[in-house]
């Protein structure tokens, strides 16, 4: 159980009471409350809905609450008319005020970076517009289906793919057709997945969730449900029994969560997923490789060892998509398979995410791996393994067909 403040809040133990063999702060589950709202009493504190009225959502308020840059500050007046400014609380707490490289500051605080497009971004990088059937109803993959619910997020990430429609600041607006949503679903009996995301369902309210997964889960050749979220962790309050209990009732639903960096993995967060998964949703973590923030092997190993003791597994490791203003974030396609192959073999299989590209312009994912085929023909593979020792392993014969069979046999 976590130590209780005087206030009520859990923290774990303080820095020169931890004894020698425990690392640094990355590697432990700390609370960081009350940080920046020492005032705030703790009901207050543990409500979703008071976190999400006292977002960070100004310059003026950023300025009160840190020493702002040059850079941010012209960023954060570019937020206005490209993708909100919008922290939460907690969140902010995590954020590191006389850093100004911070990994946590680096995706939440905007740029003047965001200013400049590259030549290769885009605005609708993954090619969603162009596989929407209905509005608010993504069709790219064959037996499944992505459904933007909202427009919405607790906090808004820097990087974000959809900045074009998401937080009411962008150069579209997202205007999803439910009814319209709902019969495509009815009528495509292919579509057996539907993935929630937006935006983020879970700044729903329990009910108005409810009402969305009753719908799905009604219709007969839909076998998976399953949401992508970051609230647990930028607003671990909003996981509370009732909505778990609500959620447990509509399964299978599998849960995919964002998380970029190990010191986002706080105390409540931990509690927020452990809940999750005690009510038996499966969770997936789904990162992207960000520049400054978590393209070293050292800080992946130890983000994907603090998911596995959070019972989430490392599910995809993004390529940061082409979208527009976000080249300062961006690391090169060798940096991922660096990271990838300074994982593999050197840790848990279980906590080694797929790298992927989504193909820009709607071609998908596409898995990306260090070489370990070296050498391929008709009768044998030459393999490495991640000591660089060199294997060779036997290819079968191209079998033959049922029809080369039956004359065979009639012979």
């Amino acid at each position: 159980m976590p130590s209780i403040d005087r206030r009520g809040f859990p923290f774990s133990v303080q820095a020169n009471e931890m004894s020698q063999e425990l690392k640094s702060e990355r590697v432990r589950f700390v609370s960081h409350v009350p940080g920046h709202w020492p005032d705030v009493p703790v009901e207050k504190w543990n409500d979703w809905k008071w976190q999400l009225k006292n977002r960070v959502s100004s310059l003026a308020r950023l300025e009160q609450l840190m020493p702002v840059t040059a850079s941010e500050r012209a960023g954060a007046l570019l937020a206005g008319s490209k993708l909100s400014l919008s922290i939460t609380p907690h969140f902010f707490n995590l954020i590191d005020v006389e850093n100004t490289e911070c990994p946590i500051r680096r995706q939440v605080v905007p740029r003047m970076e965001e200013g400049y497009t590259a030549p290769w971004e885009m605005a609708d990088p993954c090619g969603e517009d162009s596989h929407m059937p209905v509005p608010g109803l993504v069709h790219r993959y064959p037996d499944r289906v992505l459904f933007l619910v909202t427009d919405r997020c607790a906090s808004y990430c820097r990087y974000c793919t959809r900045s074009r429609v998401v937080s009411g600041a962008g150069e579209q607006e997202l205007h999803t057709n439910f009814d319209d949503a709902f019969a495509y679903l009815e009528k495509h009996t292919e579509v057996r997945d539907v993935l929630f995301s937006g935006g983020d369902a879970l700044i729903f309210s329990d009910d108005k969730l409810e009402e969305l997964l009753r719908r799905v889960r009604a219709i007969s050749h839909i076998e998976f449900v399953r949401i992508g979220t970051r609230v647990p962790i930028f607003l671990p309050q909003r996981i509370t029994a009732e909505l778990c209990q609500m959620l447990q009732k509509y399964h299978p639903l599998w849960m995919s969560v964002h998380v970029n960096h190990p010191r986002e993995l706080t105390l409540e967060v931990r509690e927020a997923l452990g809940r999750l998964a005690d009510h038996g949703i499966p969770l997936g973590n789904q990162s992207v490789l960000l520049a400054g923030v978590n393209d070293d092997v050292a800080t992946m190993r130890e983000l994907v060892h603090k998911l596995l003791l959070c019972r989430v597994r490392p599910y995809y490791l993004y390529q940061c998509d082409l979208i527009k203003g976000s080249s300062h974030l961006r690391t090169s396609v060798a940096k991922g398979i660096e990271i990838i192959e300074g994982l593999r073999g050197h840790t848990s299989g279980y906590a080694i995410p797929q790298y992927v590209i989504d193909a820009p312009g709607g071609g998908g994912k596409v898995p990306i791996n260090p070489g370990y085929v070296l050498y391929h023909d008709a009768e044998k593979v030459v393999i490495r393994n991640f000591e660089g020792k060199v294997f060779e392993y036997p290819e079968l014969p191209t079998p033959v067909t049922n029809h080369h069979q039956t004359e065979l046999c009639s012979k």
